[in-house]
C-alpha cells in the first residue's frame, strides 16, 4: 500500500489535476466508482489506477475486468482527490485525440464558442449525449474539457460521444460545405427557427459575451423567446433548451 504524498506514482497523478500537466503527459484524471468504469467500458487505455486500501468492492470489480491496480491510504487519496468526499477510486487515462475530423457524422452536431466555466462544459456535454448529438466541436478557446470538474459535470458522457478541439470558423466552414446548417443562440437573432436539414450544428458562445462576431457570421442567429423578465439565460441552461429543440426538428 503507498502511504507516502512524496511516492512519484502519486506525484505525476497529481499534476493531472493541471491543464499543462495533462497536456505534457496526454493524460487525464477520472475520479469515482462511475467515472472510472464507465471509461474502462468505452475501451479508454488508462495509465494508473489507485484505490483505497478499505474499498474491497472496487478491489473486486476491478480485479474481475482484469484490471491492475495498486491500493493507497486514505490520506494519499485525499491529496490526490478534487473534491472534497473522495470515493475511494482514482485512474489516469489516455486523453484521446481531439482534432476535428475531415468528414462529421451526419446528425446533430453541438459547438462551443470560448465557453470558459468547465461545469457548464460538462453539463452542456452530457445534454449533447442525452438527446443523440453525434459529437461536441470546442473553439480553441474553450476551457479544457479533461479537467476533473468538466469530467464530473458530464457524468461519464466524456467517453460517450467524440469531443473536437480546433478552428472553430475554419471547422463551420468545412461543416456548411458538407451540408450543415449552423444555428447559432444569439440575443439578437430572429425568435423562429427555419426549416432544418438533417445535418445541423448548434453553436452555443461565450458565457459573458456570448459568440464571437467571426464564429455569428457564419450561422443563423436564433434567440429564445423569453415570456418573463429575465433577458438571458445561464449558457448549459439555453443550451439544454436549444439542443432539446433542434434534436427534435
Amino acid at each position: 500500500m503507498i502511504t507516502s504524498v512524496k511516492n512519484e506514482s502519486i506525484k505525476a497523478i497529481k499534476a493531472l489535476l493541471s491543464r499543462k500537466g495533462r497536456k505534457e503527459t496526454g493524460l487525464h484524471l477520472i475520479e469515482g466508482e462511475r467515472l472510472v468504469f464507465d471509461a474502462l467500458a468505452s475501451g479508454l487505455r488508462t495509465g494508473s489506477v489507485f484505490v483505497s486500501g478499505g474499498r474491497t468492492d472496487l478491489m473486486a470489480r476491478l480485479e474481475g475486468a482484469g484490471i491492475p491496480f495498486e491500493t493507497v491510504s486514505e490520506s494519499v487519496m485525499a491529496s490526490v482527490s478534487d473534491t472534497d468526499s473522495p470515493q475511494g477510486i482514482i485512474a489516469s487515462a489516455v486523453t484521446p485525440d481531439m482534432t476535428p475530423p475531415e468528414s462529421f457524422p451526419s446528425g446533430l452536431i453541438v459547438a462551443l464558442d470560448r465557453v470558459q466555466d468547465p461545469g457548464n462544459l460538462g453539463t452542456i456535454l452530457r445534454t449533447a449525449d442525452a438527446f443523440g448529438a453525434k459529437g461536441l466541436l470546442l473553439s480553441e478557446g474553450c476551457v479544457d474539457p479533461w479537467s476533473p470538474k468538466a469530467v464530473r459535470a458530464a457524468m461519464g458522457s466524456t467517453y460517450h460521444i467524440p469531443v473536437w478541439q480546433g478552428d472553430l470558423p475554419n471547422a463551420l466552414k468545412n461543416l456548411g460545405g458538407q451540408g450543415f446548417f449552423a444555428v447559432c443562440g444569439h440575443l439578437k437573432g430572429k425568435e423562429a427557427l427555419p426549416e432544418l436539414p438533417e445535418k445541423r450544428v448548434l453553436i452555443i458562445g461565450n458565457e459573458a459575451n456570448g459568440a464571437s462576431d467571426e464564429v455569428s457570421e457564419l450561422a443563423y442567429l436564433y434567440r429564445l423567446p423569453m415570456k418573463g423578465r429575465a433577458e438571458s439565460l445561464n449558457a448549459a441552461a439555453a443550451a439544454a433548451i436549444l439542443i432539446y429543440k433542434l434534436s427534435e426538428k
